[in-house]
C-alpha cells in the first residue's frame, strides 16, 4: 500500500505512524499541490486538505481517503471521486476547542472587546458597564458532540440553555429541547443564537431574514458552523439596520473572505477565519481515529471504519 500524508505538518504525522507501524512506509507532503507528485501512486490519502477535482482525476489507484476534519461535503461533490473510494472523517473530537470558541465570541460581543483593543492601540482609555453571560438565555443549533459541550460550559455561566435538533436527546445541560420547526421562536427569545449544526440541504441559509428579523435586538448570532447555514446579504442587512445587535462568524460564505466583502465593513461583527476547529492538541486528538482506522484497513475492513462516510 503507496500511504500519502498531506498536510501542513504531515512530517510529525509520519513521525508518529512510523512508531506504530515500523514495518510500513509512509510518504508525506505539506500542500495540496504536492499531493499530485503522488497522484499515479497512492492509495491511501490521509490529508487535510479539500483535495481539488483535478488532483483527484489523477489519483486512478487511491482506494481510501482519511480526512483529518469533519465535513467532507465539498469532497463527496467533486466528479472525479470514485464511488469505490472508501471516504472516512475525524468527526466527533472537535468539541472542546469549538465550544471554547463560541465562549470566546459571546464573551468578545458581550463586553465589546474589539473596541477594547483598538482603544489600546489608539491608547485610548474608556469605560463602560459589561453584559454578563450570566442569567442569558442561549439556543444552540445543533445538539452534537459539539453543541453539548458548549451546553455543558454555558451552564458554568449560569446560562439557560436552548438545544435545536431534528433528534431530540436527552441531555444534562439542555434546559428546553426544540426541533427545528420551532427555530424562529427560539430565536425570539434567546440573547445569543450559535450555530454548530452540520451543512445539509436543509440547513443551507437557515438563517435567512425571517429567522434574524425575529430576534431581539440585544441579541447576538455566533456561527461556527458552516458559512452556507447563513443568508450573508439578509445579515448584512440585519447588522448594518441594527435589527440585532451583532454577530461573530468563524464560517464565512467564501473561504478566504475576499477583501471587498461587504461584511468585513459591516457594524457589531467579529470574524475570524475559521480557526474553532484547529487545537495545539489536535494531532493528538486525531490520531487514534488514523491509526484504528489504518488498522482495520490493513485487516481488509472497510465499511467498519470509524466515521465511514456513504457516497
Amino acid at each position: 500500500m503507496y500511504i500519502l500524508l498531506a498536510m501542513p505538518d504531515a512530517l510529525d504525522y509520519r513521525k508518529d505512524l512510523e512508531r506504530i507501524f515500523p514495518d510500513i512506509t509512509f510518504h508525506h507532503v505539506t500542500t495540496e499541490e504536492g499531493i499530485l507528485e503522488h497522484a499515479k501512486n497512492v492509495d491511501i490519502l490521509i490529508t487535510i486538505f479539500r483535495v481539488s477535482d483535478h488532483i483527484l482525476k489523477e489519483c486512478e489507484r487511491l482506494k481510501w481517503i482519511q480526512v483529518i476534519t469533519s465535513g467532507v461535503n465539498y469532497l463527496l461533490g467533486r466528479p472525479s471521486l470514485k464511488k469505490e473510494t472508501i471516504i472516512t472523517t475525524c468527526r466527533g473530537i472537535h468539541g472542546p476547542q469549538m465550544s471554547e470558541m463560541a465562549i470566546l465570541l459571546m464573551l468578545a460581543l458581550n463586553r465589546n472587546f474589539p473596541k477594547m483593543v483598538k482603544n489600546q492601540e489608539k491608547r485610548v482609555w474608556e469605560r463602560w458597564d459589561s453584559r454578563l453571560l450570566k442569567d442569558k438565555k442561549v439556543g444552540i443549533l445543533g445538539v452534537g458532540v459539539i453543541g453539548r459541550e458548549i451546553a455543558r460550559k454555558c451552564k458554568a455561566f449560569d446560562m439557560t440553555v436552548y438545544g435545536i435538533d431534528i433528534v431530540k436527546t436527552d441531555v444534562e445541560w439542555v434546559d428546553l429541547f426544540f426541533g427545528p420547526e420551532d427555530l424562529k421562536k427560539v430565536a425570539g427569545e434567546v440573547d445569543y443564537l450559535i450555530l454548530c449544526a452540520p451543512s445539509t440541504p436543509e440547513t443551507i441559509k437557515i438563517i435567512n431574514r425571517d429567522i434574524l428579523n425575529a430576534m431581539k435586538k440585544d441579541a447576538f448570532l455566533i456561527n461556527i458552523a458552516r458559512g452556507e447555514m447563513v443568508d450573508d446579504i439578509a445579515l448584512l442587512e440585519a447588522l448594518n439596520g441594527e435589527t440585532i445587535a451583532g454577530a461573530a462568524l468563524d464560517a464565512l460564505p467564501i473561504e478566504p473572505l475576499p477583501e471587498d466583502h461587504p461584511l468585513w465593513g459591516a457594524k457589531n461583527i467579529i470574524i475570524t477565519p475559521h480557526v474553532g476547529g484547529v487545537s495545539d492538541i489536535y494531532r493528538h486528538q486525531v490520531m487514534p481515529i488514523i491509526t484504528e482506522n489504518l488498522k482495520r484497513f490493513l485487516n481488509g475492513e472497510r465499511r467498519e471504519l470509524i466515521n465511514f462516510t456513504e457516497h
